[in-house]
């Protein structure tokens, strides 16, 4: 904003924003060796097992069921969810950067798997996987982690409920007992799901679901400590065998994990894999770090090594694929389940990853007889505790724009896929920022008032000298609007320019303050500058924005400015037009 000078001292102190106690470590090279586990992570372990051991086992009952859908939903089948429940369950718990995190497959990332599978095969998902977890390795040890902090609360609300929404739709087929239903999307095969089904109606799927999925909502409501998920999925598998239903179920789990494998794709199909690995890195990435954080909120006195999180997600994802597993993440609500069954080091985590090596050797033909549906039920609840309906009001409530960033970015979720959804998102957060910020910057000529300083402004405006003040950003977004302002000043014949109160200068705001100036100078009014920060003289002269009288025309502060413009022009006593 600029403001007509009142001769007064210039206010020197200036407000700084102080950085958080992160800004020293932000600035500190991330080396291999900062990014591998110590001994002093497990000490308390060794010492304490048991708390951690337990949550492990709590853990381990709530993750069963959800890496059995997961991994039917990626379209890879349950025992590729197991597997990746394991591998990346374990890798990351050892070398992650947060000790609570619980990682394996996740909703999110079997729908950007989904329309892999369709275009790639089961080979293009673990070449894919495998690719991503090399990125992640490289965005860690270039230290880019902590950029999840700039991610706006909008655009994290409106895709946790869009993907809260795609997982439902997944569940559809399943839910009401159809095999095969087509579309490229989720919300097409939903749609061809239901069609199917009005058509051949089975009562049996759609009651197990939602019988599975009210009772693990109401269950979780009262005693969240207890895994009604697994409760839930026992319970329905006994009573489709007893009752001799006919639904469709898991089908055999090889004992135990496979064997490694080098099932990629061939070498001259890796050129189409780029997008979709750099889509699943950074989706990977992205839930790691949010949940981590999460994780953080809910523990007393912990804090997370972001870079680290993304080094343990990248050989997490570098393995699993190496044993048929598919892209893994950190899990939000397996690790709250963690946080709160008592975990206090990365043991829980670690032996939530045994526990499942356990089942698949020893439990596999049980698993291979529960009814999908009754997975689907469990997705169903997942997808109804995703959504904070509080959040999405709160943020509804707070502005327009954050409305409609957090819708654009839900509904984009929907209809596309994630990592498009959070790009869009994240645009238009930019561009309502940039919005908001441009229209701190404005030109204004302060009236004439009844303060001490009347009779000294008159004498200004009787000598033809205005003076004005431009404070907060002069930048791309705002930098044209300010011309044309600027450009309109007349009946002076020195402008005053004080620049001490911008806070933002960039190239295009000095090109344009330089084509003003010039247009004043055209009109043979001198401009004279005043409180010029350092950087930003720099920049103006090395565009050559700086007025015709050069440093002679800059001041340190505009008393300076104003006797040297008094100096400079004859007086005249002839009144300025308002």
């Amino acid at each position: 904003m600029v403001r007509h000078h009142r001769r007064q001292p210039a206010a020197r102190g200036t407000a700084r924003a102080a950085g958080r106690a992160e800004t020293a470590p932000a600035r500190q090279s991330v080396t291999v060796r900062a990014l591998l586990p110590t001994w002093s992570e497990w000490r308390p372990a060794v010492r304490a097992p048991s708390a951690d051991l337990m949550a492990g086992l709590i853990v381990a009952l709530v993750a069963l069921p959800l890496a059995l859908g997961f991994g039917i939903s990626s379209g890879l089948g349950a025992a590729a969810g197991l597997a990746t429940a394991v591998l990346a369950g374990a890798l990351a718990a050892v070398f992650g950067g947060s000790r609570f995190q619980v990682s394996g497959p996740t909703g999110a990332m079997t729908v950007v798997l989904v329309p892999i599978v369709h275009a790639h095969g089961a080979s293009g998902v673990l070449t894919v996987g495998l690719m991503a977890g090399l990125v992640l390795v490289v965005l860690a040890v270039a230290g880019v982690g902590r950029a999840v902090r700039y991610m706006p609360a909008p655009v994290i609300e409106g895709f946790t409920a869009g993907i809260a929404v795609v997982i439902a739709l997944q569940q559809f087929p399943a839910a009401l007992g159809i095999v095969h239903a087509e579309g490229d999307k989720v919300w097409q095969s939903a749609f061809d799901a239901m069609r199917r089904y009005v058509e051949q109606p089975s009562i049996a799927p759609p009651v197990m679901a939602l019988v599975v999925a009210v009772v693990i909502l109401i269950g979780g409501r009262y005693l969240p400590k207890l895994p009604f998920a697994l409760v839930a999925v026992a319970v329905a598998t006994v009573v489709a065998k007893l009752f001799d239903l006919n639904l469709t179920r898991i089908g055999t789990i090889p004992a135990g994990l496979p064997a490694p494998s080098l099932g990629f794709v061939h070498p001259d199909q890796l050129g189409s894999l780029v997008a979709p690995a750099l889509a699943v890195a950074a989706l990977a990435a992205l839930e790691s770090l949010l949940s981590a954080t999460a994780a953080d909120s809910m523990a007393v006195g912990t804090r997370h090594n972001p870079d680290r999180e993304l080094f343990g997600q990248g050989l997490a994802n570098i393995a699993a694929p190496l044993f048929g597993g598919v892209p893994a993440t950190g899990a939000i609500a397996r690790t709250a389940v963690n946080v709160r069954s008592g975990a206090s080091t990365r043991l829980a985590a670690l032996t939530h990853a045994i526990i499942l090596a356990a089942i698949i050797y020893l439990a596999a033909p049980l698993v291979a007889d529960i009814p999908v549906a009754a997975l689907a039920g469990v997705l169903l609840a997942t997808t109804v505790r995703m959504v904070e309906t509080a959040s999405l009001t709160a943020i509804a409530r707070a502005s327009r724009g954050d409305t409609i960033i957090m819708a654009v970015t839900f509904f984009v979720t929907v209809a596309l896929d994630l990592v498009t959804a959070v790009a869009v998102g994240v645009g238009f957060a930019i561009v309502l920022a940039l919005r908001s910020v441009a229209r701190e910057a404005r030109l204004e000529q302060v009236p004439l008032d009844e303060s001490d300083h009347l009779a000294e402004e008159h004498e200004l405006l009787r000598d033809h000298i205005v003076a004005y003040r431009i404070e907060g950003p002069l930048f791309f977004a705002a930098a044209h609007r300010f011309l044309l302002e600027l450009a309109e000043v007349a009946d002076v014949e020195v402008v005053i320019l004080r620049m001490s109160k911008i806070t933002a200068l960039d190239t295009t705001g000095a090109l344009v303050l330089k084509d003003a100036i010039t247009k004043l100078e055209h009109r043979h009014i001198t401009v004279l500058m005043s409180g010029l920060r350092t950087d930003h003289h720099q920049r103006l002269s090395a565009i050559g924005a700086l007025p015709a009288g050069g440093d002679e025309a800059i001041f340190t502060d505009t008393g300076a400015a104003i006797d040297h413009a008094r100096r400079y022009l004859p007086a005249s006593d002839v009144p300025v037009a308002r």
